[in-house]
């Protein structure tokens, strides 16, 4: 299952989570408004922490811990398509998704409507076109990165890296969000 978030901004614990969307890879998106502050999301909080359904998002460090802060639940199992893209395509350092869509499936998405108004009481065609495309082509992206981490020899550290990650998200909630606890500094 494809996931993706929209925010008021990108500071955990002061701004709010917006809206979920989702996509199974079959060319749908589904889009969840939150209210808020209660966060009753009972189906998409089961989903989110189903064992049995792997959540592919892009910088999933993000959106994992506003799942923990907001709806309580453990986003697990994952696979982020950002740490896959960073252990696959080191001849690069543009890991956007903007970026990776563009030069792994030839797809260009806009990026305008991603610092916009997501808490309005009602969501622009725009920003519903833009939160739709950002879980739409996750799966083939996962597919073309995976055939990369197979070829590089890094298939089984991206998998440890996937299993870490909502680990890490619980770090930065915690409050250790700048700071790389496995330096020796």
């Amino acid at each position: 299952m494809a996931v993706d978030s929209e925010t008021m901004g990108l500071r955990l614990g002061r701004d709010p989570l917006c809206v979920v969307q989702l996509s199974a890879g079959d060319g749908d998106a589904h889009l969840v408004r939150l209210s808020r502050p209660d966060y009753d999301a009972p189906n998409l909080k089961a989903l989110l922490a189903d064992p049995a359904v792997t959540k592919i998002l892009h910088f999933g460090r993000f959106d994992i811990a506003m799942f923990k802060l907001h709806l309580g639940v453990v986003t697990a199992p994952v696979y982020c398509t950002k740490i896959a893209s960073k252990l696959a395509r080191t001849y690069t350092d543009k890991h956007g998704l903007k970026d990776v869509s563009r030069e792994l499936l030839g797809v260009d998405m806009s990026k305008v409507q991603q610092s916009s108004d997501w808490g309005a009481a009602k969501l622009s065609p725009e920003q519903i076109a833009y939160a739709a495309s950002d879980v739409l082509h996750l799966h083939r992206l996962r597919d073309r990165l995976d055939d990369m981490l197979r070829r590089e020899g890094r298939a089984e550290l991206a998998e440890a890296c996937f299993g870490f990650l909502p680990h890490r998200a619980l770090l930065d909630l915690a409050g250790w969000e700048e700071m790389d606890i496995f330096a020796h500094a």
